[in-house]
């Protein structure tokens, strides 16, 4: 399973957006965007959902393969 961090920056990439442009458009702060790509473990839900929006997506429950 691909981590969320390493999950937004692919899309990110794919999107050709830089951290700059991707805070912008998702209405979010640009060390919002650094600390989503650097796996920080604390984040504010809303504002990732606001993240994967601009990709089409949104956070939900995944079976955990433990």
């Amino acid at each position: 399973m691909v981590s969320l961090s390493a999950h937004i920056k692919e899309k990110r990439k794919k999107y050709g957006l830089s951290q700059v442009e991707t805070a912008m458009r998702a209405g979010v702060g640009l060390r919002f965007i650094r600390d989503l790509e650097q796996g920080k473990q604390t984040l504010r839900m809303d504002k990732v959902n606001d993240v994967l929006a601009l990709f089409g997506e949104a956070l939900g429950p995944v079976k955990n393969d433990e």
